[in-house]
């Protein structure tokens, strides 16, 4: 994995970054602390501003290339997840309840390892602007910075993002043009009835039967309402009624995720639901009520960049797939690519635990080969 030189020689830093942010991991828009570590950093490396407070939390510096140009973006998120950490490592989480299971300590030391060397050389025609984003798990960090107007704010041209991928090999960049991942809707389903004694059900209106019809029915969206050769996912993951043996609930809740790649898709999973939960309550004397979320969109890549990508990969990556897959994962980085055109790849990390598992740690060893790769980015993007 042939990493720049000058990153290669400061990699034990970008560990020792990496590593202090695992034990401290923060939430949501919650990232003060990890902000504030990202900023002095940056100050230390000589960057020509930084821009506190935005999204909250997110950061935005700039450096100055050689030469006047346009301007070029490097996104990394910030936050953690609310998850029990179970690595045993000796940098493993001390918040309880909390920890990097999504790589993001290493996605914000990779950037931070870019920073640094384009301090140093700046060796490239424009500027770079670095993105630290919170929130990108939920809230839709990146959305709310677009929202504020850091791609007008900043002139940012195009943008760029890494994501670390357990299963790959170490060092292999995966990327494609076009959709890449998925949209992501949240639904949840609320049934009313009438409680009261388990011993008289007949006195109330169960919403229990009427929840497992709607789960029950919930998949057939899937199986029966989409063309075979779209691709959709639907998973109910939470059922919730009742707290004990002797009482019918008054209420019921489900919840689950949608995923797909085409905004007809979205529109047809949201009225069938809202037929399915509204025809399935009324045939078992129940209210219901449906909530569907749309979240993050479909995360595209500009085709031009998506192979301006793959190329300057091929220079620094183990191996390169240019047109991997699509990935039923989400990504609020989806808002900037709506925004601006520019890629989103994956940094192969090896084998492993996969992402949000108690057990999922990142490889430092591809932090170099990450950092050389958003630093040759913007240098073969805006050359002298």
């Amino acid at each position: 994995m042939p990493a720049v030189n000058r990153i290669a020689a400061f990699a034990d830093d970008m560990a020792a970054w990496r590593r202090h942010l695992h034990a401290h991991p923060e939430l949501g828009f919650d990232c003060h602390g990890t902000a504030g570590f990202v900023a002095e950093r940056l100050r230390e490396f000589g960057v020509d501003a930084i821009h506190e407070g935005i999204a909250t939390s997110g950061v935005v510096a700039v450096i100055e290339g050689a030469r006047r140009g346009p301007t070029v973006g490097l996104r990394a998120d910030m936050d953690a997840l609310p998850i029990s950490e179970a690595t045993g490592a000796p940098h493993a989480s001390t918040v309880v309840g909390r920890m990097h299971a999504c790589g993001h300590d290493g996605h914000t030391a990779m950037l931070l390892g870019a920073a640094r060397y384009l301090a140093e050389t700046r060796a490239f025609s424009g500027r770079v602007a670095l993105i630290f984003q919170p929130a990108e798990e939920a809230g839709g960090g990146g959305g709310v910075m677009v929202e504020e107007g850091i791609m007008e704010r900043f002139g940012i041209a195009e943008v760029y993002a890494l994501h670390t991928a357990p299963g790959l090999p170490e060092g292999h960049v995966a990327t494609r043009p076009g959709p890449f991942l998925a949209a992501v809707d949240t639904f949840f389903v609320h049934v009313e009835g009438t409680g009261g004694h388990a011993a008289t059900p007949h006195e109330t209106r169960d919403p229990i039967p009427a929840a497992l019809a709607i789960g029950q029915a919930l998949p057939t969206i899937v199986s029966r309402n989409r063309h075979a050769a779209d691709e959709m996912v639907l998973s109910l993951t939470q059922v919730h009624a009742g707290t004990t043996d002797n009482v019918v609930p008054a209420h019921a809740m489900l919840n689950g995720t949608v995923r797909s790649f085409d905004e007809r898709l979205r529109d047809m999973v949201e009225r069938r639901m809202g037929e399915i939960v509204a025809g399935t309550a009324a045939a078992h004397g129940v209210g219901a009520r449906l909530d569907y979320i749309r979240e993050y969109p479909v995360a595209v890549n500009d085709p031009a960049r998506a192979a301006f990508a793959a190329e300057v990969a091929a220079e620094i990556a183990s191996g390169i797939t240019a047109d991997a897959p699509r990935e039923m994962g989400a990504e609020d980085f989806a808002y900037m690519l709506a925004a601006r055109p520019g890629a989103f790849l994956f940094l192969g990390q090896g084998d492993g635990p996969g992402l949000h598992q108690p057990g999922f740690d990142f490889n430092d060893a591809v932090a170099p080969v990450g950092a050389s790769l958003l630093a040759r980015l913007v240098e073969r993007a805006l050359p002298l």
